[in-house]
């Protein structure tokens, strides 16, 4: 391998970049617009959930139960129902998100035997949110139940996201997720397009080998990535305000190697397509849908079955999601994260040598 042939290859790639100006803007503005979108679209945050409440009793006690609802935050008072039908239209409706049902004699039964039933109805149509706002429900009563008769009280307490704000466990798995998008959709037309021109030609008759042209067109747009990277990670920590309790260089360092997995991703596609056309849906196929399904992003990885489980190991994105948010948030190291480290380097390199390979194969 001659470097500077390799060198080669880089300056006429470069030239081509700046010569198309426009396509460099996009490059770096999409993943910032990106950014934003899923950044403020993206929110798993319960707040000023709509309640409905049928109170049979309406004793001091139920009204007090009621009032630690709307004091949480967690919701706001939107009905206050008279029967069971309503409670029903209410949630059919949409009108309310929770019903909270208290029996009559509420107050009586609280106060002689400790505890009293009540009933609390969700609306399970988005089963995420539901699962959220039954489980603050259930708090509220059983602290409200733990404080009328005193008994062994858990308390909790949340590390790395100890406001559960949805913002800070986004941001971080975004990084990856962007890095994914754009990086391997530029490299896959920037070799289809020497296809479809003819000049491809001119390279299978060089001596150059395989490896050298590839790393030449490498270089440029890896270092476009490298910058995508370091444009959404400073408006993630500056705009966004999420914590960094890591090493922001630990970052960027494996950053770099993963952005040049993605070129090498946007390599290998290249070689098995002729058009520019093919490239780019092959491209959004390999890399944007797994990135969005299988890396952790918003859907938890050990909640799938086992066999999407071991699917999920074939794609980059999850090993460098998982160091993202293990530095950003954890505050985490090598000596904590260095599997994802080693896995992102064989990937990369194992990448490259299938697409030089390929490349080889073209030649022959």
């Amino acid at each position: 391998m001659k470097f500077t042939r390799i060198a080669a290859i880089v300056e006429k790639e470069t030239t081509e970049i700046v010569r198309d100006p426009i396509t460099v803007v996009v490059a770096l503005l999409m993943p910032l617009l990106m950014l934003f979108l899923f950044g403020y679209a993206i929110s798993l945050d319960v707040d000023n959930v709509p309640i409905g409440v049928f109170d049979q009793d309406r004793s001091p006690d139920s009204r007090a139960l009621v009032d630690r609802f709307i004091q949480s935050g967690y919701f706001q008072l939107a009905q206050d129902f008279t029967d069971n039908r309503d409670v029903e239209k209410g949630l059919q409706r949409g009108a309310v998100k929770l019903a909270l049902v208290i029996p009559p004699k509420f107050q009586n039964t609280l106060a002689r035997d400790g505890t009293a039933p009540v009933q609390v109805l969700v609306d399970g149509t988005y089963s995420a949110t539901a699962n959220l706002v039954a489980a603050y429900a259930a708090a509220i009563v059983s602290d409200f139940h733990s404080e009328a008769s005193p008994s062994v009280r858990v308390e909790a307490r949340v590390w790395y996201n100890p406001a559960l704000r949805s913002v800070t466990f986004v941001i971080p798995g975004l990084f990856g997720v962007i890095l994914m998008a754009f990086p391997p959709l530029l490299t896959a037309l920037a070799i289809t397009r020497e296809k479809e021109s003819g000049s491809i030609q001119q390279i299978f008759a060089s001596p150059l080998t395989p490896a050298e042209f590839l790393t030449g067109k490498l270089v440029p747009y890896g270092l476009i990535a490298f910058v995508q990277l370091v444009m959404v990670i400073a408006v993630g920590f500056l705009w966004f305000d999420v914590p960094l309790r890591g090493s922001i260089g630990l970052l960027l360092l494996v950053g770099l190697v993963y952005v040049f997995c993605t070129v090498g991703i946007g390599l290998l596609v290249s070689t098995v397509t002729k058009s520019q056309l093919v490239a780019m849906l092959l491209a959004l196929i390999v890399t944007l849908m797994p990135s969005f399904l299988f890396s952790g992003f918003l859907f938890p990885i050990f909640t799938m079955p086992y066999v999407l489980q071991l699917y999920t190991r074939l794609f980059p994105v999850q090993y460098f999601v998982d160091f993202s948010r293990g530095v950003v948030l954890k505050g985490a190291g090598l000596p904590e994260l260095w599997p994802s480290v080693l896995l992102l380097f064989a990937y990369t390199a194992i990448i490259f040598a299938l697409a030089a390979w390929r490349f080889r194969k073209k030649v022959a």
